[in-house]
């Protein structure tokens, strides 16, 4: 009777999101190359609260290399469009791009990202915009490890918590070119030259 009980007030949660979190079940295989996932949100604004994902760019770094076969471009249909913005980012409304649904969009980025460190310029606020979309899908926060390129860069400069870089400077000071600049994918591989650069600077 306890057991009947205890079935009905645990919470149920979807397939995809029950194998999101096996992956952190399983025992860490030592012998397997980390993998870290660089990642950039395209984003309506700075708000996670009112504001959505546009799109979502990844590509995966393991050992020293960014592995460029193994990324993801995600574009998602605009619920809420702000012209402002959209001279920021390039995407349009009605774009040519292949626009799927948000829930389809971060049900793809959790199959792509498995456990993987997740990396980014300043990716707190990455992370809290795919966390809203996980509310919404009424399920968990993100449980991946995660690593910021600014941060990483405080360190090596020796620089105060408060004194922070934006992705040009960086790219000025680490000598790495910038293409596609401002868009989702452009600004992930981007961010995973200057994260490999840092990496190795830091000996991490």
């Amino acid at each position: 009777m306890a057991w009947n009980w205890f079935k009905k007030i645990a919470k149920e949660y979807p397939k995809f999101w029950e194998n999101y979190l096996n992956y952190f079940e399983k025992e860490p295989n030592e012998t397997k190359p980390k993998r870290y996932v660089v990642f950039n949100c395209e984003t309506t604004g700075l708000h996670f609260k009112n504001d959505v994902i546009l799109s979502i760019g990844a590509v995966a770094v393991i050992d020293h290399s960014v592995v460029v076969n193994d990324h993801i471009e995600l574009y998602l249909k605009q619920e809420i469009y702000k012209s402002e913005t959209a001279a920021i980012h390039g995407l349009l409304k009605e774009g040519k791009e292949e626009k799927i649904v948000e829930a389809e969009a971060i049900i793809r980025f959790l199959e792509f990202i498995k456990d993987s460190t997740l990396v980014g310029h300043h990716v707190s606020f990455d992370i809290e915009m795919i966390n809203q979309a996980l509310k919404r899908l009424d399920v968990g926060k993100l449980k991946n490890d995660s690593m910021d390129t600014d941060a990483m860069y405080q360190k090596f400069k020796g620089l105060q918590e408060d004194q922070h870089s934006n992705l040009d400077e960086l790219c000025k000071v680490l000598k790495v070119e910038k293409r596609d600049r401002n868009t989702a994918s452009g600004d992930a591989y981007i961010s995973a030259l200057l994260f490999l650069k840092l990496k190795n600077r830091l000996k991490i």
